[in-house]
């Protein structure tokens, strides 16, 4: 029964890391995998059409344009042949344009471009989200592994031991209880050490999901490696571009409602065949051409109350830059000051580890001669496997830090 759950944890799980899995791996699988990406790359496609779509407006419409109608007049009932001549026949050509200033059409343009811009900046804004999702799944996986990892050392440990104190038992060196004390202590650290197998599966399994991979075994993770220093400056960052972008499309849709209130000129012509049939329709066949002038005059003040909107807009944008910038600073301090928390404790830690690893080893020795109680002996591995709980969760909680420091200065 010893080893019995031991063996049915590996028939479930497969965890024979076959291969090491590195963070740009999932980071790579996410960004090809993601729907919201797909999604945006395919809305930048049809903004590209879109300027096409504009391009093709400007150009000389040409339509066929045919009418057909015929109004009798019965026994003295009817429509009026003044307005209805009737019958009215009709097969045109109908070309027209309209012309629109440098200005204007520049204007147009823009509109699109900063479209595209406004996306861009969307795209990177979902790009950092990912890259901190993906990252924050891979650290709580990489904090799970090297609890494991360290519960399994320990384990193994005590199953060398627990050979050598069966026998000093045997000899009476130890007392029957003492032994099963130790037993119990190792099946314990063993229970503790595939419970933590089991939450790193879980986890592994998770961040498969999140990158979109569709993959039930487990590999083990790399060390995962986060720049401790980046260079911070909001303004070289997208938060502060996507509020410059907002701006330009603010100024570009003031140029739009300016250019409304010029004058508009078209044109047209065109050719065929219109005729009443009352005289000489077989003459009716013929051509027009004629333009459209349309001036501005008075709009019930439509123009002052859009450029109001657009003034509040702009004073919105405003507050809300500011608010981030100083969110952002905020969150720059309140982190560092975490990370250097966490570095002072870390050192400690680690120092206590290195005294209480080596005090492990040595009663270890001491309980293979008889000269240490067992008890001894176990709150020496709880002391171990405490500080390294301790360091495990420091230094995850160090990479978490840093994770959000890259997601604002990334």
């Amino acid at each position: 029964m010893k080893y019995l759950f031991t063996l049915l944890f590996i028939s479930t799980y497969t965890f024979s890391f076959s291969q090491i899995r590195t963070l740009d791996y999932f980071l790579q699988q996410a960004e090809q995998n993601s729907p919201v990406l797909k999604e945006y790359q395919a809305q930048i496609l049809s903004i590209k059409i879109d300027s096409q779509l504009l391009s093709a407006s400007l150009r000389p419409q040409v339509n066929f344009i045919s009418t057909t109608s015929y109004a009798p007049i019965i026994h003295g009932y009817g429509y009026d042949e003044a307005i209805s001549n009737i019958a009215n026949v009709s097969a045109l050509i109908q070309a027209n344009r309209n012309y629109i200033s440098r200005n204007n059409l520049f204007a147009q343009y823009q509109t699109i471009a900063l479209q595209n811009r406004a996306l861009l900046d969307t795209i990177q804004l979902s790009q950092r989200d990912l890259v901190r999702t993906i990252t924050d799944q891979y650290i709580t996986a990489y904090g799970n592994l090297l609890t494991a990892d360290y519960n399994r050392e320990v384990f193994d440990l005590m199953q060398r031991e627990e050979s050598i104190l069966k026998k000093l038992t045997q000899s009476t060196v130890y007392k029957q209880t003492d032994y099963l004390t130790f037993y119990v202590t190792m099946q314990q650290q063993e229970l503790t050490y595939l419970q933590a197998q089991i939450q790193y599966n879980q986890d592994y399994l998770t961040l498969n999901y999140l990158a979109g991979v569709v993959d039930t075994s487990i590999q083990r993770i790399e060390k995962i490696n986060i720049a401790d220093t980046l260079e911070q400056d909001f303004y070289n960052t997208v938060f502060y571009n996507r509020f410059i972008t907002d701006s330009l499309r603010l100024q570009n849709r003031k140029t739009l409602i300016d250019l409304e209130y010029k004058p508009r000129l078209g044109a047209y012509s065109d050719a065929g065949y219109n005729s009443t049939l009352h005289r000489t329709p077989y003459k009716n066949f013929g051509f027009s051409f004629g333009v459209s002038l349309v001036i501005p005059i008075y709009d019930g003040k439509q123009k002052i109350l859009k450029q109001s909107q657009l003034s509040i807009l702009e004073k919105t944008r405003q507050n809300n830059k500011e608010y981030t910038l100083n969110q952002y600073r905020q969150q720059q301090a309140l982190l560092k000051q975490q990370l250097k928390s966490i570095d002072l404790l870390v050192n400690k830690i680690n120092k206590q580890i290195e005294y209480t690893h080596t005090l492990m080893v040595a009663n270890g020795k001491l309980l293979e001669t008889g000269d240490i109680t067992m008890k001894d002996y176990v709150i020496a591995v709880s002391t171990y496997l405490s500080a390294q709980s301790l360091l495990s969760q420091n230094s995850i909680s160090r990479l978490r830090i840093l994770n959000q420091l890259a997601y604002w200065n990334r």
